[in-house]
């Protein structure tokens, strides 16, 4: 492994060789097969249904793992999957949705579908990338993604044949013997061909029936949208995986790495930076329960699985790591080297919280859907910074640039702009699948162009990139820009406080005002009042003193743990007009708040007595949402 304790050691990487002399596979089933010749007899991954420290695995070899993604790869192409064509599927954590995802990179392009959206959704997204072959659950107690698949196929004609995966065959008696006789019923609302994938898999061969990629391609459609709205769907190609794969075998995993990884395997968190990381490095990566973090009793049991796996490298994201504090550490964890914390900016004081009971070092890094993930990370075994997400990886060119009306200029050294990035992971001009949702998406400066990652952030005399919000998350109060940043940070130093998400609610006179909702740690008692006290204390500028701020039993949040800013922003929208309508006196009310491709957040009014049309439109007209009379 390489050193990367510094920004000249980063340097150093580079200038050892080019990129393309680094001399990677092509595809992603080469780095695969480069992997299974040297370590294929190492464990690559297990699984485990219950989350228990003695509950049933399954563990796949890399000699496993090759030959079941060999098998998958040709049973997608006997199903009509070619180089542009695409596998979906729609699944929690399993050893069949680590095959089915590089399998489907091997045969044509995976298309991940994340299973907590709903049908609709997940229609839409079947008919934006075209995928021919769905794999998805078999009916399971207690799970509707075999319910919403089959309506999403239902609204998703483009799907030719469904592949189920039951998870029954991991249970053990008597909870396997149950299941047959409690299974929900699924009745089959489409005309796609519907099979059993590990009957289908196992009529194939473990050779490649076909020839391997010899170019570089897109294998690999991830949707986006995370907190900020309807999803995007960003393509991803074999360069950009293996080079996520190779950051993290060169700088940090090799083959004697056991890494618990308890992130849904339809993020590129899970999928590009971590499972890819294995592929290249030949660690073992161990995935517990289908819900990963969400399943039951995984907090609690969360230190005695580290000690069971004997586990070198936790994966977690901010919300994880604020659960973990909420329970004592319990077990043997003296094997754990590093924690890894993406997806989320990590408060100061969490971070604090959790190197103090657990002695474990956190490395808090940044990455985005739209580069195929990885872009900086806090240097290991160099300096952190706490609160910055380090400095670039080998290859990543990071620039601050602000749009002004001469063009774009590159900001100085601690000057706020918006994060762009070039680096082996940016489809520069087809980030995503949709033509016209790549207009505007690049800057071009020195002759060389930059994805705009809509967040904003500063890079400091040592090169140390810093994030300060994301640009479209921004409060404008009459024209003033507040980072909603300020307001979480400062209350999320009080002792009560689990996690905060600041958002601008409407307001007649000043377009926005700042509002926060909080999220308490178990067992804390604080009021709404000492919380306000509390943040005005910390927060620099007035107009960012929060207009409203509410306790909620538990913040909306994303499968990988961002806080969920449209429901909050729903939650605002939905407050203030009816309070607006009450005090005008007119019997109606927010139904609902919906999302427009064009018109973003729509409240949808529903009378409830007398109203009068003129009067409503008056009161509501004062504000900047967008409304409709529920139909």
């Amino acid at each position: 492994m390489s050193d990367f304790t510094s920004m000249a050691d980063r340097n150093a990487i580079e200038e050892a060789m080019t990129w393309a002399e680094r001399g990677l596979p092509t595809s992603v089933y080469g780095l695969l097969s480069r992997t299974t010749e040297k370590f294929g007899a190492r464990n690559a991954v297990s699984f485990q249904i219950l989350s228990g420290p003695t509950d049933k695995a399954e563990t796949l070899t890399w000699s496993d793992l090759h030959g079941k993604v060999t098998q998958a790869a040709n049973m997608f192409r006997a199903l009509g999957i070619g180089d542009t064509d695409v596998v979906a599927y729609l699944l929690p954590n399993a050893n069949e949705t680590v095959i089915t995802l590089l399998g489907g990179t091997v045969a044509g392009i995976s298309n991940p579908i994340n299973p907590l959206l709903d049908a609709e959704q997940i229609g839409a997204i079947l008919r934006e990338t075209g995928a021919k072959v769905l794999v998805t659950l078999k009916p399971f107690p207690k799970s509707d993604v075999a319910q919403k698949a089959a309506e999403a196929v239902r609204l998703a004609p483009n799907v030719q044949t469904v592949l189920e995966v039951d998870l029954n065959r991991y249970l053990t008696p008597p909870k396997s013997w149950i299941v047959p006789f409690i299974r929900p019923k699924n009745p089959v609302q489409h005309s796609a061909k519907v099979l059993d994938f590990n009957v289908e898999l196992a009529k194939h061969n473990t050779t490649l029936d076909f020839d391997d990629a010899t170019v570089d391609r897109a294998c690999a459609y991830f949707h986006t949208g995370g907190t900020t709205g309807m999803p995007k769907v960003a393509q991803h190609r074999f360069s950009g995986m293996n080079y996520n794969g190779w950051l993290g075998q060169d700088l940090l995993f090799d083959e004697e790495s056991v890494v618990i990884c308890p992130l849904p395997l339809f993020h590129v968190f899970a999928c590009n930076v971590i499972l890819m990381s294995m592929v290249a490095s030949g660690g073992h990566v161990v995935f517990p329960t289908p819900q990963g973090y969400r399943g039951d009793g995984v907090f609690d049991n969360f230190w005695k699985l580290i000690e069971r796996w004997n586990v070198t490298f936790i994966i977690t994201v901010p919300t994880a790591i604020s659960a973990m504090m909420q329970r004592p550490v319990n077990a043997d964890i003296s094997s754990v080297r590093t924690a890894f914390s993406g997806s989320a900016p990590l408060p100061v004081e969490l971070y604090k919280r959790f190197e103090k009971a657990s002695g474990v070092e956190i490395i808090e890094g940044y990455g985005l859907t739209e580069a195929t993930c990885l872009v900086s990370c806090n240097p290991i075994g160099g300096v952190k910074k706490v609160g910055s997400v380090g400095i670039p990886f080998p290859y990543t060119d990071v620039r601050i640039f602000e749009a002004t009306s001469d063009g774009v200029s590159e900001s100085g050294v601690d000057d706020i702009g918006e994060i762009c990035v070039a680096n082996p992971g940016v489809v520069m001009g087809g980030t995503y699948t949709e033509a016209a949702k790549n207009q505007g998406l690049y800057h071009e400066f020195g002759g060389k162009s930059y994805l705009r990652t809509g967040d904003l952030g500063r890079l400091d005399a040592e090169g140390y990139l810093w994030i300060t919000g994301r640009a479209k998350d921004l409060i404008i109060r009459g024209g003033h820009n507040i980072d909603p940043a300020e307001i979480e940070e400062a209350l999320a130093g009080h002792d009560a406080v689990a996690m905060a998400g600041a958002i601008g609610q409407p307001d007649a006179h000043a377009g926005e005002v700042p509002a926060v909702y909080v999220e308490l740690v178990q067992g804390a008692k604080v009021s709404e009042k000492e919380l306000y006290d509390y943040a005005i204390e910390r927060i620099a500028e007035r107009a960012a003193y929060p207009k409203h701020i509410e306790i909620l039993d538990e913040l909306p949040k994303t499968a990988v743990g961002k806080v969920f800013k449209p429901d909050l922003r729903r939650l605002a929208i939905a407050r203030v007009f009816d309070a607006s309508l009450a005090e005008a006196g007119q019997g109606a009310k927010v139904d609902k708040v919906v999302e427009d491709k064009r018109r973003g957040l729509v409240a949808r009014i529903a009378r409830t007595g007398e109203a009068d049309d003129a009067k409503v439109a008056e009161v509501l007209g004062a504000f900047a949402v967008a409304w409709e009379w529920e139909a």
